[in-house]
């Protein structure tokens, strides 16, 4: 497959990164960056919703999405709960940032994934976009079902460790 400069159009030497020979243009492959919830109750549990689109249609996620550009991945967070869930969650505490891979027009696009605690709003109705999910559930951070990209895998268990780690006395 020949990929070709986004400034010039010449053909590139081979493939990113790379700099092309006809205008000096450096181009990379960077990971896109997401913002997801780990929304959590106080029986220990966390919201998941039914992905209702390709990729990994069917199957369990966090809610979340990718940042627009030139948004902070926390703004993109809440955002993307009141997309997803109809409500302002309440952001807590940063999780982590994990390097995943997400099939696009299949392509697979290094993406890096940012995970926030969240609550939602006491009594707030959870309204959920049909072209995003399909129904939600609560399953136990601890137990949780395998979840769509293994970045939400990842970023469920350091969840469960952080919340342990707090629930610790200190000296």
């Amino acid at each position: 497959m020949t990929v070709f400069c986004t400034r010039c159009g010449a053909p590139l030497p081979g493939a990113p990164p790379v700099r092309c020979a006809a205008c000096a243009y450096e181009t990379y492959v960077n990971a896109r960056p997401t913002a997801s919830l780990i929304v959590t109750n106080d029986r220990g549990e966390f919201l998941a919703v039914r992905r209702a689109r390709e990729p990994q249609i069917g199957l369990w996620e966090t809610p979340g999405g990718f940042c627009d550009g030139w948004e902070e991945p926390a703004a993109a967070a809440v955002r993307e709960g009141v997309e997803e869930l109809g409500v302002e969650v309440r952001l807590g505490g940063f999780v982590g940032m994990y390097i995943g891979t997400y099939l696009f027009q299949d392509e697979p696009l290094p993406v890096l994934d940012c995970f926030w605690f969240a609550t939602l709003p006491p009594d707030a109705p959870v309204v959920l976009d049909p072209a995003e999910a399909t129904e939600m559930a609560w399953f136990s951070l601890v137990e949780p079902p395998g979840m769509a990209f293994s970045t939400m895998d990842r970023a469920l268990a350091d969840a469960v460790a952080l919340l342990c780690r707090k629930d610790q006395p200190t000296e």
